[in-house]
């Protein structure tokens, strides 16, 4: 049996007042890879962002339904704690540009405003940069600017910072859409390599990716949820004829 760390119950986000997604009931289980893909504007990123409470950030946003993390519905939670606890990777790498590597990796801790002495700050970034498999090309460069790396690194360099506050689940948005082919490779292992110590939900439009990736899949489609399961069934013998559309490249 699985254990389930998110549970998602009757859940619709609006942005005035009409529904980009409507009714979604799933859960996310621990230390899996789920993946979460569809067509463009089929409510893929709104739905992640409602995960960690960035969906309200928008003027006229608006949620019904709840969102559960170990029991306890997101929306009673304070939304920085929430967002400790479910870390976001976006689309486009965005290393604070005026921060060093180092900086950029403890940023959480400073913005929440958590004093640490500097051998915990030197222990997290160590062990976060290793987590995403930067450590040894960074080691040496750990106070210059984490723009000067390379585009695939600055995506590692973003996964390292949401992992240095030891969040339960990490939301990947479309996270190598932005990446050339190598620097998607490395971002997929490092994806997969993951799921050891945290659970992982990624939104995708890359099919191909999805079935490299993942343990389990949901398919969105104009804001419901059309199929969830796991993706090695659901990429074999879809139950939806929707899904199979999907997958199949009729649409999207």
């Amino acid at each position: 049996m699985e254990s389930t760390v998110l549970e998602v119950k009757n859940f619709s986000a609006f942005y005035d007042r009409v529904a980009a997604v409507r009714n979604i009931s799933m859960d996310f289980y621990t230390n899996r890879i789920t993946a979460i893909m569809g067509p463009s504007g089929c409510g893929k990123s709104t739905f992640i962002r409602s995960i960690n409470r960035m969906h309200e950030l928008t003027p006229n946003a608006g949620v019904s339904g709840e969102i559960l993390l170990d029991k306890v519905n997101i929306y009673s939670m304070s939304p920085i704690l929430v967002r400790r606890k479910i870390g976001m990777v976006f689309q486009r790498p965005n290393p604070f540009p005026t921060m060093s590597i180092y900086e950029n990796v403890t940023s959480g801790y400073r913005l929440n405003g958590i004093k640490l002495s500097k051998h915990e700050r030197d222990s997290i970034v160590e062990d976060s940069l290793r987590k995403a498999s930067l450590w040894d090309e960074v080691k040496d460069y750990l106070h210059r600017k984490g723009t000067f790396l390379s585009g695939g690194q600055q995506q590692r360099l973003c996964i390292a910072r949401a992992l240095a506050v030891k969040p339960e689940i990490l939301l990947l948005d479309e996270p190598t859409s932005a990446l050339d082919p190598k620097a998607t490779n490395s971002i997929e292992k490092l994806i997969v390599e993951l799921k050891q110590t945290v659970t992982v939900i990624i939104v995708t439009h890359n099919i191909a990716q999805a079935a490299r990736v993942s343990d389990y899949t949901a398919f969105l489609f104009l804001g419901e949820l059309i199929e969830y399961g796991l993706t090695d069934k659901m990429f074999t013998t879809p139950k939806d004829k929707r899904t199979e559309e999907y997958l199949t490249g009729k649409f999207g």
